[in-house]
């Protein structure tokens, strides 16, 4: 169960990452994408410290992913939207695993 719920904290953090970056190359910034971080492989977003704070307590964090705000197109909308991506993709995941456990019962 430990492992299960550690693969799913690390990847629920790359997804919170990949999601800004997501948004920001379709608002027309397309930095990210340059750099590779578009991508769900962990080796693109660890950091080091960051991953030991996941598997001690629970909490970590990502590399963040680079975003060019000037690039954006229509930038006040775009930056809000590149800022809540990642919280909007947390809180799909949290919604997600609860309905999923529920079902389980």
């Amino acid at each position: 169960m430990f492992i299960a719920l550690v693969v799913l904290l690390l990847y629920s953090v790359i997804a919170h990452e990949v999601a800004h970056g997501w948004v920001a190359y379709l608002f027309g910034d397309d930095t990210a994408r340059r750099y590779g971080r578009l991508t769900l492989n962990p080796a693109s977003h660890i950091d080091l410290i960051g991953a030991l704070m996941l598997f001690i307590v629970g909490f970590g964090w990502a590399k963040p992913v680079p975003v060019n705000y000037y690039n954006l197109k229509n930038s006040r909308f775009a930056i809000m939207s590149v800022a809540l991506a990642g919280c909007t993709t947390n809180i799909l995941i949290a919604v997600s695993a609860f309905f999923y456990c529920s079902l389980k019962r």
